[in-house]
């Protein structure tokens, strides 16, 4: 069946935003949302930087009690989802709730909750822990929630594919509309991954920068990068079926046109060095939207400030484009956000979308020293008016997994 998918509302919590408009304004405006952390004590970490959310308080979106028996993760894919949903503006009543569904994931889950539920455990023994532990840490309970929220009987499941997981709920939310087995899905991912165990943990790991410098930490393609910055928050994408989004009158944003996903079958944390299939699943969004690989007008990039991360996506996207990839503007918005891990595609995708609406592209901010291997136009530092028809954004995770959208303007 050939059902057009298009997006009809959108929610985000981001260290550059806590509304879609404030994270636009500040990734149009090159802002930085990465400073030192501040949860915990982070004077003997290697990693002493991280992009946490500012001024954000559950209390603003819902009673204490009720925030309470969330983890921050889902306390941040539910504010999403009702930012998404408010936009959305269905008649909730008068819509068919069995062709609703849920596709919202997290990279990791409750972790905070489960670090605070063991030290309560140690301290004061196992009869204190709470009976909301099990339900706060399981990394569906977001995509439960908000089914209860909002009655949505469709479809509801979680996609854990590390830093992937937001293309990847996305991607399967609109194959599930394209083929007919729902009319309306919200997808996402949510990550509240500031935790002190979680930063050990990906520092041992080698895998987050050591910079105590928070303007030179996160710097995708920059020849002095050395590991990503840690992220939190949300995305959610309102994902409905074309007619019957135009029958109710709804406000369109954007077409989904494409998605790919593949697998490096190599590693668990390094990118395949022949970059295959990174270069596949962006081919296979290109493809399944019917249109020439030239026709990309923009790349938002994964882009971690990750050596190996940075070097193969240029060289897949080199590989795949030929010259004409030198023509098509790439930049990595985790320059400002930091890597909202199982979030991060989810925002990615946002700030595609706006891209397409505004004609702008958003800069890949603190590239000052350039990188002989990463040498395509990353937008440096400044935003800059462009014509987008159409956007592709790429994320992949640990265990090799590759995720491509591909978002198409609406002309109406």
């Amino acid at each position: 069946m050939n059902r057009r998918v298009v997006v009809t509302g959108m929610g985000a919590l981001t260290p550059i935003g806590n509304t879609v408009e404030d994270f636009w304004n500040g990734a149009k405006n090159g802002v930085c949302g990465i400073d030192h952390i501040t949860r915990f004590d982070a004077t003997d970490f290697k990693a002493v930087v991280a992009g946490e959310l500012k001024n954000f308080n559950i209390e603003d979106y819902m009673t204490k009690k009720d925030g309470r028996k969330l983890d921050k993760y889902c306390q941040y894919a539910m504010v999403a989802t009702m930012e998404a949903m408010n936009d959305a503006n269905f008649d909730l009543e008068n819509t068919n709730k069995d062709r609703m569904g849920v596709i919202v994931g997290s990279g990791i889950g409750g972790l905070e909750t489960t670090v605070s539920e063991h030290n309560k455990m140690l301290e004061k023994g196992p009869n204190r822990v709470s009976p909301f532990m099990i339900p706060m840490i399981i990394g569906n309970i977001a995509a439960g929630q908000i089914a209860i929220k909002y009655g949505a009987k469709g479809i509801c499941t979680s996609i854990v594919t590390a830093c992937a997981t937001g293309t990847n709920s996305i991607g399967e939310a609109f194959e599930a509309i394209k083929s007919n087995r729902a009319e309306i899905i919200i997808a996402g991912g949510a990550e509240a991954p500031i935790v002190d165990i979680a930063i050990a943990g990906f520092s041992s790991l080698t895998a987050l920068s050591k910079s105590k410098d928070p303007k030179r930490a996160s710097i995708p393609f920059d020849k002095e990068r050395n590991g990503f910055v840690m992220g939190e928050g949300a995305g959610i994408l309102v994902l409905e079926e074309l007619e019957h989004a135009l029958k109710r009158g709804a406000k369109i944003y954007g077409e989904v046109v494409g998605y790919g996903a593949t697998c490096d079958a190599y590693h668990i944390t390094q990118p395949a060095p022949d970059t295959r299939e990174i270069l596949r699943a962006m081919k296979m969004a290109i493809d399944e939207a019917g249109i020439e690989s030239n026709e990309v007008s923009y790349i938002n990039a994964h882009g971690t400030s990750t050596y190996y991360n940075d070097k193969s996506e240029t060289n897949a996207i080199k590989a795949l484009f030929g010259e004409h990839a030198y023509k098509i503007p790439v930049s990595s918005t985790k320059s400002m956000t930091g890597h909202l891990l199982g979030a991060a595609g989810a925002i990615e995708a946002i700030a595609c979308i706006k891209s397409l609406q505004d004609d702008f592209l958003p800069p890949t901010i603190g590239l000052k020293v350039l990188d002989e291997e990463c040498d395509l136009d990353y937008v440096p530092n400044v935003g800059r008016n462009a014509k987008v028809n159409y956007a592709l954004s790429n994320s992949l995770g640990f265990g090799g997994h590759n995720a491509t959208l591909l978002f198409k303007k609406w002309e109406g």
